[in-house]
């Protein structure tokens, strides 16, 4: 009797554990979650294009202003993924310019070839789209998901937490989500050189799509605990094309 009790409780044991979705599986189900709270996969795969302004402002240590910009962003998905940045700094017009193929760069009416100098602009034009095609982008193949459970941030807000990996060398990701609405609370990145912290304050429901709104950015050290406040966001007057 002793040995079928022990039997039913091993397998019992075993069936739970089966039952249990990996930490992957829990990951991708919350992505998905937070994808239909944000617009849906569907709407998302059927935009042609998307179109914004983002006013960005860099700050200091002492809170000084180290830089401001205020860009037109435009992405085009059909009939290949293409996109311009533009913007006017010193009373000349900056694009930035990715055609598919290859980046190109100009200052007013000089074109800049320097190879280094457009490899790093192809670095921020994908990180820019990077950062507002969250959370549709976290389930792009060759990344690592893992759910890591509930989490207390440092301004008091409970968030679910999903680790994302892009290999070695590659910045490690964590994204933070609402437990109730599945919205995206925010992010935080541990780079080779600083960690930081990037909160949602707000957002832009445009067409179906809750979209970026404002956001800030903090430097924080090991434990999440802010350091000063490094950058703040707005992103503005979407145009979403299908």
């Amino acid at each position: 009797m002793r040995i079928l009790t022990a039997l039913v409780l091993t397998a019992s044991i075993v069936l739970g554990f089966s039952c249990t979705p990996s930490p992957e599986k829990q990951a991708k189900a919350l992505i998905a979650k937070s994808i239909v709270a944000h617009g849906g996969a569907e709407s998302w795969n059927d935009m042609s294009s998307l179109k914004f302004r983002k006013w960005a402002r860099l700050l200091n240590e002492d809170g000084s202003v180290e830089s401001e910009l205020d860009q037109w962003h435009e992405f085009r998905f059909q009939p290949y993924f293409e996109g311009k940045i533009t913007w006017t700094k010193d009373s000349i017009t900056h694009r930035s310019i990715w055609d598919g193929a290859k980046m190109s760069y100009f200052m007013g009416e000089n074109e800049i070839k320097n190879e280094s100098f457009l490899a790093a602009k192809k670095k921020d034009f994908d990180a820019a789209f990077y950062a507002v095609a969250q959370p549709w982008k976290l389930l792009d193949e060759g990344t690592t998901l893992t759910y890591e459970g509930q989490r207390t941030l440092e301004n008091g807000n409970l968030a679910e937490v999903i680790r994302v990996d892009y290999g070695q060398e590659a910045d490690i990701w964590w994204y933070y989500f609402d437990p109730e609405t599945f919205g995206m609370i925010g992010n935080e990145v541990q780079l080779k050189d600083h960690r930081s912290l990037v909160y949602n304050l707000s957002f832009e429901e445009v067409n179906g799509f809750k979209l970026h709104g404002k956001r800030e950015s903090w430097r924080v050290n090991e434990k999440g605990e802010k350091l000063f406040l490094r950058a703040e966001y707005r992103y503005s007057e979407y145009q979403i094309h299908k």
